[in-house]
């Protein structure tokens, strides 16, 4: 496993002080977040989805990389000049309120496409449907199924596979049949669904975390 930054280990060292049980996935919480880092790198995104409480855990990720999570995000003083000479008052007022993303896209709420595609092709595939509209080679899709078995979750991960993305998935003890679809898969050492979701939380703030570390700390590169 590649060595961290000190900057990015911490974080995993506070995560698995916080939580020790997690310490067994190590290796695949640092790889996943590798995954990540380069696809961000690249100038590609995340793109997410799950089933109940795991699609409200894609949209709480997405959440936190298109903003701000814990630090500063000020635009580029080339983008917020652009701002300011197409329009001086608002391209002023928009350069000090935005703040730089994280390209990452919940596939779980667009309700008017998901509801269409329900309606006219059926409910399975709403997720892998826009995978194919949304993914491109070198972008990263993360599923989260505490079972491993959602069968929307498995097919948009085909999806991915087939467009040359990387596939992350988060999951419970047994990781069910996403295993075999991922490039990697974290698993929360629980079967019980509100446990599994209890581990999820931590693992995808501290990979939050770490991103915008990465992007937008002091020392970013």
């Amino acid at each position: 496993m590649p060595a961290l930054e000190a900057r990015l280990q911490k974080h995993i060292d506070l995560l698995l002080s916080r939580y020790p049980a997690l310490g067994g996935a190590r290796d695949e919480i640092v790889r996943a977040y590798l995954a990540m880092q380069e696809a961000f790198e690249r100038g590609g995104k995340l793109l997410t989805a799950g089933n109940g409480g795991s699609a409200a855990d894609s949209e709480h990720i997405v959440g936190e990389l298109m903003k701000r999570f814990r630090l500063p995000r000020p635009l580029a003083p080339e983008f917020a000049e652009k701002l300011r000479s197409v329009d001086a008052a608002r391209g002023e007022a928009l350069a000090r309120s935005l703040e730089r993303p994280l390209t990452a896209i919940a596939l779980t709420t667009h309700e008017a496409l998901t509801t269409a595609f329900m309606n006219d092709v059926g409910g399975t595939d709403a997720c892998a449907q826009q995978l194919l509209g949304f993914g491109r080679p070198g972008d990263v899709f993360l599923g989260i199924s505490t079972s491993g078995n959602s069968e929307n979750i498995l097919r948009a991960a085909v999806v991915a596979r087939a467009l040359d993305m990387k596939v992350i998935g988060l999951t419970g003890r047994a990781g069910g049949k996403m295993a075999a679809l991922c490039d990697v898969i974290v698993r929360a050492p629980e079967t019980e669904t509100f446990m599994v979701q209890e581990y999820h939380l931590p693992v995808y703030h501290c990979w939050c975390q770490m991103l915008e570390e990465r992007f937008f700390g002091q020392d970013n590169p």
